[in-house]
């Protein structure tokens, strides 16, 4: 990994805050970390705004290659079946 040295103007108080609160041994750690968590989240963030924006087209069923299972009723499926009655303690 490359290192960047440079020089910052930070709020005493945040950065103190943030260093206990993280757990952090070093102020150049605290804002190493949380830099990636600001990277991290703004990916997700990226993630998000692709939903339903139709980028991606395909029956992903079809690329799978598989059909889904069949449901069974509710009566059914709520009917433990008898491989897996438990003995009465």
């Amino acid at each position: 990994m490359r290192m960047k040295r440079t020089n910052l103007v930070l709020d005493e108080r945040l950065l103190e805050e943030a260093t206990r609160l993280a757990g952090e041994r070093t102020y150049s750690r605290t804002v190493d970390r949380a830099l990636a968590d600001f990277v991290r989240r703004a990916r997700a963030g990226k993630i998000l705004e692709l939903a339903g924006s139709g980028l991606w087209q395909g029956d992903l069923a079809a690329m799978r290659r598989d059909a889904p299972a069949p449901r069974r009723s509710s009566a059914a499926a709520s009917k433990p079946s008898a491989g897996s009655r438990r003995a009465p303690r």
